[in-house]
């Protein structure tokens, strides 16, 4: 069971996102901006973060900087709606490892969290 921390600027998708994963991984945490992931990743240390790209205050790209900065091996699978491929992977050279189309399909997340955890 892998500890998550969820970072999406909407609440109804960090919501739908823990009931996907619910009783299958543990959310430990969920942050609604760029910097809130930041300083919950330190605190927190979990498996594996899902990161939404585009957030108030500081973009999910910045943060996955951040995070990587922080713990070169951290695991940060970046969730983004269709027509964000260049930010994709922006995000993917800046150090996330995966990512996830919105809308969110169950199958497709847990097989991203199960290929890095």
């Amino acid at each position: 069971m892998a500890r998550i921390l969820i970072v999406d600027d909407a609440a109804f998708m960090r919501h739908m996102l823990s009931q996907m994963v619910a009783g299958i991984h543990e959310v430990c945490g969920e942050a609604a901006t760029g910097v809130e992931a930041v300083k919950k990743y330190k605190e927190l240390k979990p498996d594996i973060v899902t990161m939404d790209i585009t957030m108030p205050d500081m973009q999910g790209i910045d943060a996955v900087r951040e995070i990587i900065a922080f713990d070169p091996e951290a695991k940060i699978l970046m969730c983004s709606a269709m027509g964000q491929r260049a930010m994709v992977l922006e995000a993917m050279k800046s150090g996330a490892k995966d990512f996830i189309i919105k809308p969110f399909q169950k199958e497709r997340i847990l097989d991203a969290i199960s290929r890095w955890v």
